[in-house]
């Protein structure tokens, strides 16, 4: 019965895999012929399955681009940076998209430390982090195997040195992972959807309204009560903004 089980779960995955490419492939055609529309909705359908890539992300944004939609374009840029960092075309296509916003927000001016989180730590997400502190503890493990069996006082010396420096290496990448998780649970970065939207000095509509943000913008929320969400912007500029006009870039 197990076996059964078994392999109705793998005809099914198959199945699944076949579809999701039958539809990649079929958007792929409508982007090549133009019908960037239908090609969206087709994405969007993979989307939905929740078997997400960040070339299907990568394919959207194009997609939104040629529409000359800047809020959908830079978000699903965003979502596919967030999937793989080091992704130089969705980076190359983000600045084009990014030039059609009309906020031009200056950015405060960063520490060393900022500049080199941003850098070096942040290259990876946490998720690729934590792949590096399983690949050092798997190494560290070995070495120091090595270390047990090996035989002779060179070779011994050997293992157990480099066996110590991985595991250095490991709780590093591990404190790195920690606090790679931590920023990105507490600055949920989301982009601003609506066309306009104002941003107020509290959350309820006849608050004052401090300044005005467009299609595009990329923010921090900070909190949020009932329908509203506090933001930061990347000049320091704090407020409230009604949460149906921007779209969260994680489900954190």
């Amino acid at each position: 019965m197990k076996k059964l089980f078994f392999l109705l779960l793998i005809i099914a995955n198959s199945v699944t895999a076949q579809n999701v490419d039958s539809l990649f492939v079929s958007a792929n055609n409508l982007y090549k012929n133009g019908k960037f529309s239908d090609a969206i909705e087709f994405y969007k359908k993979i989307e939905a399955k929740e078997l997400v890539s960040s070339e299907l992300y990568y394919n959207l944004g194009n997609s939104y681009y040629k529409l000359n939609k800047v809020g959908p374009a830079i978000y699903y840029y965003e979502k596919a940076l967030l999937l793989d960092p080091l992704n130089a075309d969705v980076k190359n296509n983000l600045v084009f998209a990014k030039r059609l916003a009309l906020d031009n927000i200056e950015e405060l001016p960063k520490t060393v430390l900022q500049k080199f989180k941003i850098n070096y730590l942040q290259k990876l997400s946490y998720n690729q982090w934590a792949i590096v502190v399983v690949l050092f503890s798997i190494l560290g493990s070995f070495l120091f195997l090595m270390f047990y069996f090996a035989d002779g006082p060179a070779k011994k010396r050997f293992y157990f040195t480099t066996s110590i420096v991985s595991f250095l290496f490991l709780i590093t990448s591990l404190f790195i992972t920690y606090n790679q998780y931590n920023f990105a649970i507490n600055n949920k970065e989301a982009v601003v959807f609506a066309e306009k939207t104002k941003v107020r000095n509290a959350p309820t509509l006849n608050s004052e309204e401090i300044f005005m943000l467009h299609e595009g913008t990329k923010i921090i929320v900070l909190d949020d009560v009932d329908e509203w969400n506090k933001v930061k912007i990347k000049d320091g500029r704090l407020g409230w903004i009604h949460a149906e006009d921007i779209k969260l870039l994680s489900d954190f």
